[in-house]
């Protein structure tokens, strides 16, 4: 399974609900969160049970690895049963609403059925977001979030909580039973493929995972390639664009996730990535998902290259009529490359000077992703990039999500129209070069 993980940590918490004194461990010690609390507990009989339950269910006591519905341990009382209640809710009898005390009235259970019992809190009971409310600093940022990717819980964690990085990616292990490996982005992106380097914070040294996404396995080595779960509903997004018979030139493609998905609805795809590690788990994929051939090339190409090679000589082709495409499929161009994709751009211009050029009857869209703090930067990335005043062209700015306060991944739409091809421009140098800073893939 491949989602993210939002924690929501319990500032309101009282102190009747969480571990005590372990406030600054950096050390994971599971026997300093043993702790003894009194809490409300309803004894009924057996045959009651069944009525009383569904009237008291919300004020259950919830832990971990508890049972709200015990039976009774002392003598005598085999037939009865404790419903454990939550003490930050319930004190006394009349704490319980007062039409839910004279519903359980009608079956003989009043308040000489209510008591406190004194039960032992274990680590084991208490949730991994508890464990992080007690333990981090107090008035710093906890947690906020992590990726759950395969059996990989991937985490960003800022600098306050790095000397609590292994207790942390500990407690994650102990506490998510799909987890196996706890990992910690340890700097940006950087380099050529775009993945970054990790630490192992608890687990097995494994980075082979397998994700499902839009009806397709990915496998991949999360190591060496990039994945995103918070890129799943753009993914869909742009899948939902396409239909069997269009075409997708997928420029920075990575393992696939636009491109495997397409081929598989019969949309014929040209799938594109520098790396030659995403390349390999991008053909694995395409063979594990049973792609068929006719729908499927792969390439493993500077992006540049790309388009001045495969793309610009399928568009040849169809201008001098070497090839034939239905005039009602569309061309669809993704270039999901955030930190870079708009320095790409200029590569359409003039790409195909051809005077057979009004044979090319389909509509070309790019979805070009970048960085930026509003729609209107966005906008003004596109044009300075591609050196022409295309804002006509641009069809959506989309927020695809927040990177940080200041930050967001756009997608600017356009329409590639065939003057913007056809423009007189030798303006094909290599994009300046610059520090990959790529936060999503």
């Amino acid at each position: 399974m491949t989602f993210t993980l939002i924690i929501r940590l319990l500032h309101t918490m009282t102190s009747s609900l969480v571990p005590l004194n372990v406030r600054g461990m950096k050390v994971l010690d599971r026997s300093k969160f043993l702790r003894n609390i009194k809490v409300p507990v309803l004894k009924v009989s057996e045959q009651t049970l069944a009525k009383i339950t569904p009237l008291c269910k919300s004020y259950f006591l919830k832990l971990e690895r508890f049972k709200p519905v015990q039976s009774s341990k002392l003598d005598g009382e085999e037939s009865k049963k404790n419903i454990y209640l939550n003490p930050d809710t319930i004190n006394s009898w009349t704490d319980i609403e007062e039409n839910v005390r004279k519903d359980m009235s009608v079956f003989e259970v009043n308040e000489s059925n209510f008591n406190t019992q004194e039960i032992q809190l274990t680590y084991d009971n208490w949730s991994f977001d508890i464990i992080f409310n007690a333990v981090l600093p107090e008035n710093e940022e906890k947690l906020s979030s992590f990726s759950h990717i395969g059996h990989i819980i991937h985490l960003n964690l800022r600098d306050h909580l790095l000397d609590y990085r292994f207790l942390i990616g500990e407690v994650l292990l102990d506490k998510i039973r799909s987890c196996r490996t706890v990992v910690n982005k340890s700097n940006t992106i950087n380099n050529t493929y775009r993945n970054f380097s990790m630490e192992l914070l608890a687990g097995d040294e494994d980075y082979i995972v397998t994700v499902k996404e839009n009806r397709c396995n990915f496998e991949f080595d999360f190591s060496k390639v990039y994945w995103n779960p918070r890129l799943c509903k753009e993914h869909e997004r742009i899948l939902s664009y396409l239909k069997q018979g269009d075409v997708l030139f997928d420029i920075f493609c990575g393992v696939g996730p636009f491109s495997i998905p397409a081929a598989k609805r019969k949309t014929i795809v040209y799938a594109n990535d520098l790396n030659p590690e995403s390349y390999k788990w991008l053909n694995h994929n395409a063979e594990k998902n049973k792609i068929n051939n006719q729908y499927f090339k792969s390439y493993n190409l500077d992006g540049k290259e790309f388009i001045l090679t495969v793309l610009k000589d399928y568009l040849l082709d169809l201008c001098n009529e070497k090839r034939k495409l239905d005039d009602s499929s569309r061309i669809h161009i993704t270039m999901n490359l955030p930190a870079l994709a708009v320095e790409f751009l200029k590569y359409f211009k003039g790409l195909v000077r051809s005077e057979n050029v009004n044979n090319l009857k389909n509509e070309i869209i790019v979805y070009v992703y970048c960085f930026a703090a509003t729609k209107e930067i966005a906008k003004e990335m596109v044009c300075e990039n591609i050196a022409i005043d295309i804002s006509k062209n641009i069809i959506e700015v989309f927020d695809v999500r927040n990177v940080s306060p200041k930050k967001e991944m756009m997608r600017v739409t356009i329409k590639l129209t065939n003057d913007i091809l056809c423009i007189n421009s030798d303006d094909h140098s290599e994009p300046p070069l610059k520090k990959l800073c790529v936060e999503s893939k």
